[in-house]
């Protein structure tokens, strides 16, 4: 099977940098992928399996306690490897919809992503609406079919639901031979060899690579039966024939994705989608500023703030701002411009990130993430840059789908609730409301699972208890046009009236049929389920 090429145009400091996401349905399997990947890499000796007990239970991507408990990610976490000289910084986002937002701010910082998909559901809701964000920013993706050591809907099958549905030309690089327990590995139709799981999907299996002349080879005589052999024949014609070959700057530009098959459980398949990263995934690509396009071999440093976790450490509490390196060689105690504010900021003690170990970054290359250690400065959206006034663009706030008021247990406590509302806050997940008129604090999210996991972490990080009870809204939309008018609008509605927490003002609507009323009534302003960050 033959390959198309691109050569790279990026300067030697910057192309060892692969910077990608993992997105996947829940339950794809996409923590075990992470982890196996880090054991690639050397970053972990052991892996932490989701569903095990004890201390293995506690994946290493997966560091909140409410990640532990659940088994379910609700944040990203940044774990930095090195393979084959070339530095991966793997991003690994929340599964669960809840929370796509910080899956979607997530996506803005990578150059790639790979997509997993459970080779006996295919493409689930979730996988197709993070696809869709890839889609917007062009962002190429690999995929890899997993599980393919339990029961499986037909390859052929899965690859055309995934060009129907998604709109992809699909391209396989492997190809399985078997499923479930019979499930004998993969032929690797780029460098024509069988990657042979010796022992089939049982636990403890082992990988043997034979090189091959094509899929009519003797050698592999001795390893698999004439019906799996004549199977494997009939069915790399049909691949030949009906799908294109995997083109490098197709898959680029977003418009083809090459196709892997393993089990990510079993360690087969894994080094393959690895070395597919290295071998054909993007070095740091241009980023999108108010003006121009910032390329990476810029000499000015040039950065933007895609995330902020609050109280990582338990015992500080503290905010690390994650910033995406994106132009220039970035060196341990600069000073650097905050475009929204206008002011100077020394990064003295810069982190690189483990999950939630990390270490002192005395310098970093676009497409690195570094965590600047700040005390509510920095917010989601913020550019850094050397002194150029940019800004990057594209980072949203998302108007929530569930709007409840804050009740507190203990009403002596209400300055903790208020600072750890901020805090939670500043991380992007939650949306917080003050409204004009009323002392009770209204949450925004999109799922319910957010609900549940801000009670738990406002309890365990602030030794606050608070629940949530219905409000009177339905949805919120952020105002934006003339200020006297906004004014006017303000001292007509107070009742229906809010602020976010920088200040902006919030229409709290109780129904469509409100929201429609006000929008009709008030023609010159503009009602926005989206909020470009400052």
């Amino acid at each position: 099977m033959s390959v198309t090429t691109a050569a790279s145009a990026a300067v030697p400091a910057i192309q060892p940098r692969r910077t990608f996401a993992i997105i996947a349905h829940p339950d794809a399997g996409k923590t075990t992928l992470t982890e196996k990947l880090l054991l690639l890499g050397g970053a972990i000796h052991l892996a932490g399996q989701v569903k095990a007990r004890g201390e293995r239970r506690r994946a290493r991507s997966d560091w909140m306690k409410i990640e532990q408990d659940r088994g379910i990610s609700v944040t990203t976490s940044v774990m930095t490897f090195d393979y084959e000289d070339i530095t991966f910084n793997l991003l690994d986002t929340p599964g669960h919809e809840d929370f796509s937002e910080d899956t979607y701010r997530t996506l803005t910082a990578v150059d790639s992503a790979i997509m997993v998909i459970d080779a006996a559901k295919g493409i689930e809701a979730q996988t197709r609406k993070l696809f869709e964000v890839c889609r917007m920013r062009d962002v190429p993706i690999i995929t890899f079919i997993n599980k393919m050591d339990r029961e499986a809907r037909d390859p052929f099958e899965l690859m055309d639901e995934i060009a129907d549905t998604l709109a992809l030309d699909v391209a396989p690089v492997s190809w399985p031979v078997g499923s479930g327990s019979d499930f004998r590995g993969c032929y690797d139709l780029l460098d024509n060899q069988m990657l042979l799981l010796e022992g089939g999907g049982a636990a403890g299996s082992k990988k043997t690579a034979i090189a091959c002349k094509g899929v009519d080879d003797e050698r592999l005589a001795k390893v698999m039966s004439d019906e799996q052999r004549a199977k494997l024949a009939e069915d790399v014609e049909l691949i030949e024939a009906a799908c294109p070959p995997f083109d490098q700057e197709s898959y680029l530009e977003g418009h083809m994705t090459p196709v892997y098959f393993g089990s990510a459980l079993r360690d087969f398949g894994v080094k393959e989608v690895l070395d597919g990263l290295a071998r054909f995934a993007p070095s740091p690509r241009p980023q999108p500023a108010d003006g121009r396009t910032v390329a990476p071999e810029e000499d000015k440093v040039t950065g933007f703030v895609f995330k902020v976790q609050a109280n990582m450490d338990k015992n500080h509490r503290d905010r690390v701002a994650f910033m995406r390196i994106c132009s220039g060689k970035f060196r341990r105690g600069m000073k650097l411009r905050q475009s929204r504010t206008g002011k100077s900021l020394a990064v003295y003690n810069p982190i690189l990130f483990f999950a939630q170990s990390r270490e002192l970054a005395e310098e970093a290359f676009p497409g690195d993430i570094i965590g600047v250690p700040n005390h509510g400065t920095l917010r989601v959206g913020d550019t850094l840059t050397e002194g150029e006034d940019i800004r990057f663009t594209g980072i949203p706030n998302f108007a929530p789908e569930i709007l409840r008021r804050v009740r507190l247990d203990d009403p002596m406590k209400s300055k903790q609730l208020r600072g750890a509302l901020e805090d939670l806050a500043e991380e992007g997940v939650t949306q917080v409301f003050r409204p004009v008129l009323g002392a009770s604090w209204i949450v925004g999210v999109v799922g319910q699972l957010q609900l549940d996991v801000l009670a738990t972490r406002i309890e365990v990080e602030y030794n606050v208890k608070a629940g949530f009870e219905a409000a009177p809204y339905d949805t919120a939309r952020w105002i934006d046009g003339d200020k006297g008018e906004i004014d006017r609008l303000i001292e007509a509605n107070r009742g229906s009236i809010a602020e976010d927490r920088d200040g902006a003002p919030v229409f709290m609507a109780r129904n469509n049929w409100e929201l429609n009323h006000i929008q009709q009534t008030w023609p010159d302003l503009r009602f926005t389920a989206t909020r470009e960050r400052a």
